[in-house]
C-alpha cells in the first residue's frame, strides 16, 4: 500500500538586504550626528518641523491625543549645524527609482533656501539615497540647481542616476559613524 502525500510547491527564497534592516536614512543621519557631537567633530542636528497643534482630546490624563494639527510654516532643510567653522545646511532624500530622481520631490522653498546659505557663506548640499543601488551620495547644490532650472525652461524634470554616479559623491556605509557624510564634505569644500 502507498501512500500519496500532496506535493508542496517550493516558494522561491526572497533576498533580503540586511544592511540597513530598519534603518531609513534619517536615523541613519541622526546617529552620524551623535557620533560628530559625541567625538567633538560637529555639531549637526535635525530641525524640527514647526507645527501648530489645533485640537487635543485627552481620554485619559495620562494619554493625551493631538487629534488636529497643521504645519504653521513650510519647513526650509533637514538638518543645520556648524562644521569646522562653517555653517552647514542640508536635504536629505530617499529614491526609490532606478533611473532618476524627480525634481518635484525637492520643494521649491527648500532651493531658495538653500542658494541663500550658499550665497551667504554656508555649505548648501543634499543626501540622496538610491535604495534600488543601495547606495548614498552628497550631490552639490550647484549640480541640482542646473537641473532645477533647466525643468523650468522645458528641460528634464528628473536628475538622471548617472549623473550622481558622474558628479556626485559617494558616501561609504559604517559602523562608527554609520554614513560618515562629512569626509564627504572635506572632499568637495575643505
Amino acid at each position: 500500500m502507498s501512500m500519496n502525500f500532496p506535493i508542496k510547491k517550493a516558494q522561491p527564497k526572497k533576498i533580503i538586504n540586511k544592511a540597513n534592516l530598519g534603518m531609513d536614512l534619517e536615523q541613519m543621519i541622526n546617529e552620524s550626528n551623535t557620533y560628530y557631537l559625541n567625538n567633538d567633530i560637529a555639531v549637526i542636528h535635525k530641525k524640527p518641523t514647526p507645527v501648530q497643534i489645533v485640537k487635543v482630546d485627552y481620554p485619559m490624563r495620562s494619554k493625551a491625543v493631538i487629534t488636529e494639527a497643521y504645519y504653521k510654516t513650510p519647513s526650509t532643510t533637514d538638518y543645520n549645524g556648524i562644521y569646522k567653522g562653517k555653517y552647514i545646511d542640508f536635504e536629505a532624500k530617499e529614491n526609490h527609482n532606478k533611473t532618476a530622481f524627480p525634481l518635484a520631490n525637492i520643494h521649491p522653498h527648500q532651493m531658495e533656501h538653500l542658494k541663500n546659505i550658499i550665497k551667504h557663506g554656508g555649505i548648501g548640499f543634499m543626501i540622496f539615497y538610491w535604495s534600488h543601488y543601495n547606495e548614498y551620495y552628497v550631490m552639490p547644490f550647484d549640480i541640482i540647481l542646473k537641473y532645477w532650472n533647466d525643468s523650468y525652461i522645458g528641460g528634464r524634470k528628473s536628475i538622471p542616476y548617472e549623473v550622481f554616479k558622474n558628479h556626485g559623491y559617494i558616501i561609504k556605509e559604517g559602523y562608527l559613524p554609520r554614513l560618515n557624510y562629512l569626509k564627504v564634505i572635506d572632499e568637495i569644500y575643505f
